[in-house]
């Protein structure tokens, strides 16, 4: 099973070993599509326009430190990325109190996608760094467009013939639609809130903690070791482990959809 993540806006202050080295990434067929944006961000993050590069990024005047972390990302430490995501998602998946077999299952099948890096592994070592996959880089365009191209086959040939988990918010997921066969064997999920108003239930889709909910499912999948076969076995699963899901009508060579629905949050 392959388990697509979003990346966070939060990440861990500062790295704490060796600098960064393409040869230490997973997925190396990335990698020079890796160095060209990364040359494009230091070059922008480093260069004398500093109000160009914050819109370029998305990033309010408060932000300037981004943009002196960003202009040093070839010599700054790195941590396992594991490590560097911090934001609500990562925090409810907790990785670091998992069991030690369910890490083992999390490093075999996480991946994280990332502006910057493509995809990473949570093993990878990374420096934290400012890059969403809105931003429109000097001599790169935009990244969704820029990463289409490249992440195709790099992650249907990570994706194996298992089933696919993918919990990447739609900015994400642009860079990567899982096509034919492939597109069958992917689950992506929504998550909604249902609440009693005169009576009635009704279901709204959640905002914030939809990432919160989607780390404690992947937690869940992973203390529970399961190794679905099957986007039908991943979908059985789910409701043994006691969510409440609803698939969508299945359409062919389209991902199927599901909605994981709350009662509180």
């Amino acid at each position: 099973m392959l388990i697509l993540l979003p990346p966070s806006e939060g990440k861990a202050d500062a790295g704490t070993g060796r600098r960064w080295s393409p040869d230490r990434l997973a997925l190396p067929e990335l990698n020079p599509a890796r160095e060209r944006v990364l040359d494009a961000l230091v070059a922008l993050s480093a260069g004398p326009d500093e109000e160009a590069a914050r819109v370029a990024l998305g990033l309010s005047e408060g932000q300037r430190g981004e943009l002196r972390r960003n202009a040093r990302l070839r010599v700054a430490a790195t941590a396992p990325a594991a490590q560097v995501y911090t934001g609500v998602l990562y925090e409810a998946l907790d990785l670091a109190s998992l069991p030690a077999a369910a890490q083992r299952a999390a490093r075999r099948s996480i991946l994280i996608s990332s502006g910057l890096w493509g995809a990473v592994r949570l093993a990878d070592r990374i420096p934290p760094y400012r890059c969403p996959i809105g931003a429109r880089l000097p001599g790169v365009g935009a990244l969704s467009a820029y990463w289409r191209p490249v992440l195709a086959p790099v992650l249907s040939a990570a994706a194996g013939s298992g089933p696919v988990l993918d919990l990447r918010s739609g900015a994400y997921a642009a860079t990567w639609t899982p096509r034919g066969e492939l597109a069958e064997r992917t689950v992506t999920l929504r998550v909604l809130h249902e609440r009693e108003v005169d009576g009635v239930p009704v279901r709204s889709v959640v905002s914030h903690f939809n990432k919160a909910t989607k780390g404690w499912l992947v937690r869940d999948l992973l203390v529970a070791g399961v190794r679905p076969r099957t986007a039908g076995e991943l979908i059985g699963t789910l409701r043994d482990l006691k969510h409440t899901v609803v698939e969508q009508a299945a359409v062919p060579g389209r991902p199927r959809q599901v909605d994981l629905v709350v009662t509180e949050l």
